[in-house]
């Protein structure tokens, strides 16, 4: 059995850590260089930087603060917001990130999974798919930071995304994010029974159950939280300890 992993997100918003509830009321959380560091030297397996306005904003990934905080830890980086290009990807990973996330970029343009994966491998490209479960019961896609909806189901877009070259999925629900009720089990396991590459479940962690769920019954090979870790509801230590005693493994 591999290794499940604990990976804090810093959302950030004009420089700053912020937090919403689903995708909304957004508020600050504190400086993103300190709380990577802190995350780092608490045993976090991995960190996320999303610039969530960046592609609403039609503006690129904060490369100078990328910089700053890779300076400031020593685990897997995944750096995402405005990235189109592979001018765009060749910048951050010069300025710390070893992994970039793609988004609505990548569902406007599919081409583009390909060619990251073609230039950087496909271990360095994880597709996000931010996903909203409809009154129909299907999961749809959505783009633009939750604000556009498209028609296509969640599971049809990661099978395509991972067929063209896509190393991972960061898979986030929209219905669960930030209501720490639970992360969304069954979509989460629908993708990881289907695909041959990991699954990051983000969206609703409140509690260490939560956690065993996703990563137990969910079948997540990771589960992604931002505001438990920010506003110090939940150590990453104690977690960890918490999931080893209930049968997962972890890198302690």
């Amino acid at each position: 059995m591999l290794t499940k992993r604990i990976i804090p997100c810093l959302d950030i918003k004009d420089g700053r850590t912020v937090k919403g509830v689903n995708f909304e009321n957004i508020r600050d959380a504190g400086d993103p260089v300190e709380l990577g560091a802190l995350y780092a030297r608490e045993g976090a397996d991995e960190l996320v930087f999303l610039d969530i306005t960046a592609t609403n904003e039609k503006r690129k990934t904060l490369r100078e603060l990328v910089n700053r905080i890779a300076h400031h830890i020593n685990i897997p980086f995944t750096v995402g917001g405005g990235i189109s290009s592979v001018e765009d990807v060749s910048l951050l990973l010069q300025n710390g990130a070893d992994k970039i996330s793609v988004n609505t970029s990548a569902f406007r343009r599919p081409e583009l999974v390909t060619e990251l994966a073609r230039e950087f491998g496909s271990q360095c490209v994880v597709l996000a798919i931010d996903t909203r479960q409809e009154e129909d019961g299907n999961w749809y896609v959505y783009l633009n930071g939750g604000r556009v909806r498209t028609e296509t189901l969640c599971a049809d877009w990661a099978a395509e995304g991972v067929a063209r070259g896509a190393g991972e999925i960061l898979l986030t629900s929209m219905n669960n994010d930030g209501t720490k009720k639970g992360f969304a089990l069954d979509i989460t396991r629908q993708l990881a029974e289907a695909l041959p590459v990991p699954i990051i479940a983000s969206g609703g962690g409140g509690v260490p159950h939560h956690f065993a769920e996703v990563l137990g019954t969910g079948k997540a090979d990771a589960a992604l939280a931002a505001s438990i870790f920010h506003f110090k509801e939940i150590g990453i230590p104690e977690l960890k300890g918490y999931l080893q005693e209930r049968g997962l493994i972890m890198r302690l």
